[in-house]
């Protein structure tokens, strides 16, 4: 089995290490460890595209040990340099199941030496490669000529490539001679599979990936910050309006997070640009810049002021043609924020078989599974088929911030309850894009009305008015649980600012339970070091009776099937077979013989204690001849009491990753917060709602 994988490209600024970045997230949801190599690095700076790679979730490693030799070495005794890094690179492949090796840049567009020390390296490391080729402003046959050159460097140096991928694929337009994205990919495709033996894939171009700071346009036109917030400067910038008309035309030209550039005379029009950047009406700026010198004259200033304005302003000296050649020409490396990195992730994963490159690697999936792997796996799952998840509580910086992260990582489409404008200005104090993400108003008459005639409809049984449905549906727990009911959404998540029977209160009265389920519970996937279980019910029922404890089983059972863990479920008791009496062992019992008889084929055992659940030595013991004890995969608590502390316990003094509650038995899928939860935790409780949404036959709202 091969353990590693050189990512290569035959020129410069093809993006590579964005492939690198989804090749090392692929396999840390396959494998239990990854590292990274940079056999050439440039002396005298530590390498950021290297610290971007070792900053990835699931790399342990530090920066010496993960860089070979320098360009100096290179140019100055190569086959010295070259004994050395694969004298190093063996150290790093002991370490880790598999080692992600990224190849060298390039000082130059393209450079022959260059790609043959890059193929001899991959050689001698005896590595397959994964070639990355530029797609920009390239025809499909262009592309393909690209990487046939590549592949006969790399083949002439006895190095294997099992992978071709066309990356930043634009095309141009010939009439305006500028650059148009999408290109079409599917020709792109078609022509890469004409290569023979190798997986190929072509990833679109993305503004955002190549876009520079709003710090670097500054600096690029030597502009200094006159008004706004200093820490928005380190956004991006994707986009470029040169704005010499009046304010209703460049109004209709604004595109999102794109800069401004004005002559400074005309700064009559910072109040108009400013109002619909905070509207919510336009587009979301990232900057301004006023041109020739004029300073702003200070009623403007007052102006400004008074509307709190947090956007950069910035006032250079030159004139409009240096500015706009000068920023036209800036471009931002992959490397340069976490946002960009997750778009990378994303690109690739949407975009590239990873499949079939890790069945061309001949890596095979781990029997461990590691926290990170779940919930890598978990994101992948969710992403697979995309739903529509509510999230409520949009006044949590929690909520904005990992719907950002979400939105980016592409697991689910979001709608926030609120406001438009308070929720955008306060993402942009947080430093959050939020693009794509559709808000809704809770106060919206039409909407308010629909939702309260069907809340009434659905309540007349216990006497509800109108009115009073209308007030219900101020608590937006409410509204959010009747958007899933009315198909709105495919899901909602809420309870980072509301109790957990605040959140679940509005399912049960409309929502209800699925067929043949009394009761809604609460399991954690409970992920251990080399392995993932579920624990249950751990969130809603304080004492549940043998029915209700049934039901628990069969609902964690199908939510261990949901998430790809085959169920063996253990009944837990304190006492184990026949071999203990008494209320509690008996109520263990009868909920053992009802779900075997409403699920026969199911892996089941109860009454069972957790050591002889757990333990295969204590199972022999105990249990000899059970198909659970000692590989239990899903535990069922007979009480709240046992389920909670259990939980707790084992996360605190194991190291456990907990993810959960998920609510189970419910007809739709919602899900509950901890008030304490981290915006990391949140991310998982979207993506597994959405997975739970993707059973649902009435879903399919993304």
């Amino acid at each position: 089995m091969s353990n590693s994988i050189y990512v290569a490209a035959p020129e410069g600024l093809t993006g590579k290490s964005m492939v690198a970045v989804g090749i090392i997230e692929a396999l840390t949801r396959t494998v239990s460890s990854v590292g990274v190599f940079r056999p050439v690095v440039r002396s005298g700076s530590e390498d950021a595209i290297l610290h971007t790679l070792l900053g990835q979730a699931g790399i342990d490693q530090s920066y010496e040990d993960a860089v070979g030799v320098t360009y100096e070495d290179v140019h100055h005794d190569p086959d010295a340099a070259l004994h050395r890094l694969v004298e190093k690179f063996a150290g790093i492949k002991e370490k880790y199941e598999s080692v992600v090796i990224l190849g060298s840049d390039y000082t130059e567009t393209t450079s022959p030496t260059e790609l043959t020390f890059n193929a001899r390296v991959a050689a001698n490391l005896n590595t397959p490669v994964v070639l990355v080729v530029s797609g920009r402003n390239r025809t499909p046959e262009e592309i393909r000529s690209a990487a046939e050159g590549g592949l006969a460097e790399f083949s002439a140096h006895h190095a294997k490539v099992i992978a071709v991928i066309a990356n930043r694929v634009s095309r141009i337009d010939r009439a305006s001679s500028e650059e148009v994205d999408p290109a079409d990919l599917d020709a792109v495709r078609a022509e890469l599979s004409k290569l023979p033996g190798v997986v190929t894939a072509a990833l679109p171009a993305d503004r955002l990936l190549a876009a520079p700071t709003v710090r670097a346009q500054f600096e690029a036109v030597e502009a200094n910050l006159v008004l706004g917030n200093p820490e928005l400067l380190d956004r991006e910038s994707q986009d470029i309006l040169v704005a010499a008309m009046t304010l209703p035309n460049v109004l209709r030209r604004l595109t999102p997070e794109s800069t401004v550039i004005m002559p400074g005379d005309r700064s009559d029009m910072l109040p108009g640009l400013l109002l619909a950047h905070a509207s919510g009406s336009f587009p979301r700026l990232a900057g301004i810049i006023l041109l020739g010198g004029y300073e702003i004259p200070d009623t403007i200033v007052t102006l400004v002021d008074s509307i709190h304005n947090e956007l950069p302003i910035g006032l250079t000296q030159l004139g409009t043609y240096t500015s706009s050649d000068r920023m036209f020409r800036l471009e931002g490396a992959m490397t340069s924020s976490p946002r960009k990195v997750e778009v990378a992730r994303r690109l690739f994963s949407e975009h590239v078989d990873t499949s079939a490159l890790l069945q061309a690697l001949q890596v095979h999936r781990s029997e461990v599974v590691t926290p990170l792997m779940f919930e890598h796996q978990l994101q992948d799952l969710a992403r697979s088929d995309r739903r529509t998840i509510v999230m409520p509580e949009s006044t949590d910086d929690r909520i904005l911030a990992s719907a950002d992260i979400l939105l980016q990582r592409g697991v689910a489409n979001l709608i926030l309850l609120g406001d438009a404008q308070a929720i955008k200005l306060r993402a942009t104090q947080l430093g959050l894009s939020l693009l794509g993400v559709q808000v809704v108003d809770p106060n919206d008459p039409e909407l308010v009305e629909r939702f309260a005639a069907e809340y009434a409809r659905l309540r007349a049984h216990k006497g509800v008015s109108l009115e009073q449905a209308r007030e219900k549906l101020k608590d937006l727990s409410y509204f959010g649980t009747m958007m899933v009911h009315l198909g709105m959404a495919d899901g909602m998540v809420s309870g980072a600012i509301n109790t957990t029977a605040n959140t679940i209160r509005p399912s049960l009265e409309f929502i209800k339970t699925k067929p043949g389920v009394r009761v809604v519970s609460g399991s954690f996937l409970m992920c251990m070091p080399d392995r993932v279980v579920v624990y249950a019910d751990c969130a809603v029922n304080p004492d549940p009776t043998a029915e209700q404890l049934a039901d628990i089983a069969i609902s964690s059972a199908e939510t261990a099937i949901a998430f790809g863990i085959e169920p063996r479920v253990a009944m837990l008791s304190y006492s184990t077979g026949t071999s203990g009496s008494g209320a509690d062992v008996d109520k263990v019992r009868a909920a053992t013989e009802l779900v075997r008889e409403r699920m026969p084929e199911l892996a089941l055992e109860g009454p069972i204690q957790f050591d002889a659940a757990v333990d295969p030595v204590v199972a022999r013991t105990k249990l000899p001849d059970s198909p659970v004890a000692g590989r239990a995969t899903v535990f069922i608590f007979p009480d709240l009491n046992t389920g909670n502390n259990t939980y707790k316990a084992v996360q605190r003094s194991s190291g456990a990753v907990a993810i959960g509650p998920v609510l189970q038995g419910l007809n739709r899928a919602v899900n509950d917060l901890s008030r304490g939860a981290l915006v990391e935790d949140i991310v998982n409780t979207v993506a597994i709602t959405a997975i739970q949404a993707q059973a649902d036959p009435r879903g399919g709202n993304s």
